[in-house]
């Protein structure tokens, strides 16, 4: 966890497309087992053409991140972000409309619709700059493991301690 957080921090886009790489090859093998089961399984779900389908999907979109991994890191990151940006402002804007239409119900609307502002404003931060933001997700992300690691090995510190004594 330590080596994967300093690695993601000093190396964020490296690390995205490692992290692409890893989504690729559990989508096929997602895609291969689910085919399998569906083969050879025996149980068979009322949504038998559905199931082949999104398996198959599935599969050949590994198939194809593997194939070319740097076009499918933009392409991935970039919907990513773009889902990440459009999900921000739809809770801003509804955090923003529910709080005016109650504001009888608040005794300070200001701290609510500035919640919100701030959620299209990182909404639109994740819309225009995808790359950007992806990267600075995989530093705050590499921060977080490099935070929970030492912690585990205070913790294990502590236990190995506990132990001796």
């Amino acid at each position: 966890m330590l080596l994967g957080g300093i690695y993601a921090v000093i190396w964020p886009l490296e690390a995205l497309a490692v992290l692409v790489l890893f989504g690729g090859i559990l989508l096929i093998i997602d895609g291969a087992l689910g085919l399998w089961s569906l083969t050879f399984g025996g149980g068979k779900s009322g949504n038998y053409w559905f199931d082949v389908v999104a398996n198959a999907a599935s599969l050949i979109l590994g198939v194809l991140i593997l194939i070319s991994p740097f076009l499918a890191t933009i392409f991935t990151v970039t919907f990513m972000s773009t889902l990440v940006g459009i999900a921000a402002i739809i809770i801003g804007v509804m955090q923003i409309v529910v709080v005016v239409r109650e504001r009888e119900s608040y005794a300070r609307i200001w701290p609510v619709v500035l919640s919100g502002v701030s959620y299209v404003l990182l909404g639109l931060v994740f819309l225009l700059f995808p790359l950007l933001s992806a990267s600075i997700g995989m530093i705050l992300g590499g921060i977080l493991l490099i935070v929970f690691a030492i912690g585990l090995f205070g913790w294990a510190w502590r236990l190995y301690q506990a132990s001796k004594a």
